[in-house]
């Protein structure tokens, strides 16, 4: 039996060793390269395991940048000796950090850029956006989502893609009301006369309602396993099974504010929570993954919340790939 890209690929590898078969990776692929080039390459793979495998790792990327954004590819490949050093280091460090997050970044990415482009709507990774539809609806985009509007004579229906939204619907101005849907991957939602936020994850769709309720159907439960949500609660569903009931909470919809709530949050759920609006990788070390979080956080400015914990808890925030990737630590 074969053995996986996310098996092979499941060890770390040292985040310098990673920058360095980066910056291998690009020189290989400048237009000046020499055979002189490539031998040197050759004898740093050699001179370890991790070498080897870091390089593996990078073999496997560009066997797919044809498919990655034209911000990283363009840099990485067509032009690399025109870059001037910050250029050139910022390219690095974002191939660098994917190198590190392969295959996950790889996948995550892919899905992301293939479901926001061809989207109705959609935002950008740390972007809110707030849109009024036809019949007057409002709808707040979060964070790296995408959307689709599908409205007839029969009902009003949003798809969402990826990513979080909060709606508040209007009166439907037409002759006949027509239902108002949200759709994920795991089911359909009525909106009875509502607000609400949807939030679409990996298997699993989060509903938070906040007036009125919300009839939810997974796609693989029955009709009659329909259940409404009432206001001030909250759960989750997958396609076939909808889970308990919780009470909803101010924090559920703060990021519609731009804030995010912390009430003796986990520093790993927090750092979770935090990466959505950020470029790159933040990453929590079991060490430090239970310290309990409280406070109000701006999430239009993710580099000052790490600021802000930093000195306000006993962490580290260790950056690497030129901030790419971050590692919440225990302070020295």
């Amino acid at each position: 039996m074969g053995t996986s890209v996310s098996t092979r690929f499941s060890h770390s590898i040292d985040p310098k060793v990673l920058d360095q078969a980066a910056e291998w990776l690009m020189q290989l692929n400048a237009s000046h390269v020499s055979d002189e080039d490539r031998r040197a390459c050759a004898r740093w793979q050699q001179a370890s395991p991790e070498h080897a495998r870091a390089w593996a790792r990078a073999e496997l990327l560009m066997n797919k940048l044809g498919g990655l954004p034209a911000e990283l590819a363009m840099p990485v490949l067509d032009r690399p000796a025109q870059l001037d050093r910050a250029g050139r280091r910022k390219a690095v460090a974002k191939l660098a950090g994917l190198l590190a997050a392969l295959p996950a970044a790889w996948l995550g990415w892919r899905l992301f850029d293939r479901q926001q482009w061809s989207a109705d709507q959609r935002t950008a990774i740390g972007e809110r956006r707030e849109i009024r539809l036809a019949d007057g609806t409002h709808v707040i985009l979060n964070t790296a989502s995408a959307m689709d509007v599908s409205y007839d004579a029969q009902r009003r229906l949003i798809r969402l893609r990826c990513g979080e939204i909060m709606i508040e619907t209007a009166t439907d101005t037409a002759a006949v009301r027509r239902p108002f849907y949200v759709e994920t991957a795991e089911g359909r939602m009525e909106a009875l006369g509502t607000r609400f936020s949807v939030r679409q994850e990996e298997g699993r769709t989060q509903l938070a309602v906040f007036e009125s309720a919300v009839r939810i159907a997974p796609r693989k439960m029955p009709p009659s396993g329909f259940r409404i949500i009432q206001a001030g609660q909250k759960t989750g569903f997958s396609a076939s099974a909808i889970e308990a009931e919780q009470i909803s909470a101010r924090d559920d919809e703060a990021w519609a504010h731009g804030m995010l709530l912390a009430d003796r949050m986990r520093l790993a759920e927090f750092a979770a929570e935090l990466g959505r609006y950020r470029s790159g990788v933040l990453h929590c070390d079991p060490a430090v993954a239970d310290l309990l979080i409280s406070g109000t956080f701006p999430l239009d400015d993710p580099e000052r919340v790490l600021s802000m914990l930093v000195s306000t808890y006993p962490v580290s925030a260790v950056q690497r790939f030129s901030g790419y990737w971050v590692t919440l630590i225990p302070r020295a």
